[in-house]
């Protein structure tokens, strides 16, 4: 009489466990594509527990590495912000925003030229961007970019052997991007703006995102990730694969650029 208790808690166990994996492998089946809010895929990448270290192939070649930082700012509720050392007890904290830094290297098409780049942002809590920096050196040059949303203008900075050079814009002199990064003797304008445009007025500058949920296939299975995907200047796509937890796995650009996480190179 037991053993055929045991055998029927064992059957109606293994029969309910099918079911619900069944279920669940139905239902993520079904919600291949569906859309999703973008913001709660931003958030997650602005809230990542771990940074997303990334290898930058050109045609499936290697040519360099980056590594995305994300961190929350967050003060006290009264708006003072407080030490990690002194926080008094049971005071609440108020999300503030976030902020971005991206650092990396690749190599030029000039043999054993490497360019190495910053990038730093600074976000509101619904994702607009307050301040924006960028420094690019391939020795012995040195580009540095900053800009503020407040202010509403581009500060440049350019220093080689011959000296420096600085210029500041406003916004509505940015309407050819491509123009003035060849203006400024960028060397990667090349590999990363093809063809670009002769009429760019008629394009429009502001990336409008998409997310839907996706399968990335790991080894000789699938992970479910979300899909990020938006135009560049109305002509390119690109698109950012991002897992539940908000690290960044894959990020597809222009002309054959690939980041690809460290955790998928050899798989």
């Amino acid at each position: 009489m037991l053993s055929r208790l045991c055998f029927l808690v064992i059957a109606v166990f293994w029969v309910v466990m099918n079911a619900l994996l069944w279920r669940l492998e139905f239902r993520g089946q079904t919600e291949l594509g569906h859309a999703v809010p973008v913001n709660v895929v931003l958030d997650k990448i602005l809230t990542a527990p771990d940074d997303s270290a990334l290898e930058i192939l050109h045609r499936n070649e290697k040519i360099g590495y980056c590594r995305w930082q994300a961190n929350v700012g967050e003060e006290l509720a009264t708006g003072k912000v407080g030490s990690e050392e002194f926080q008094p007890e049971g005071r609440i904290k108020r999300l503030t925003g976030y902020t971005v830094h991206l650092e990396g290297n690749f190599l030029l098409e000039e043999p054993g030229q490497r360019l190495r780049f910053q990038f730093d942002g600074d976000f509101s809590t619904e994702h607009a961007w307050k301040k924006l920096g960028v420094r690019v050196t391939a020795r012995p040059r040195v580009w540095e970019l900053q800009t503020a949303a407040a202010e509403k203008t581009l500060k440049l900075a350019h220093d080689d052997e011959n000296g420096k050079w600085e210029r500041t814009l406003t916004f509505e002199e940015l309407a050819d991007p491509g123009k003035l990064l060849r203006e400024l003797g960028f060397p990667f304008t090349a590999i990363f703006l093809p063809q670009w445009s002769q009429s760019p007025r008629s394009v429009a500058l502001g990336l409008t995102w998409e997310a839907r949920n996706d399968w990335l296939k790991v080894g000789n299975s699938k992970a479910r990730v979300y899909r990020l995907q938006a135009k560049i200047l109305d002509r390119y796509q690109a698109v950012i694969i991002v897992s539940r937890v908000g690290e960044i796995l894959r990020v597809e650009l222009p002309n054959d650029i690939v980041l690809l996480n460290d955790a998928l190179v050899n798989l």
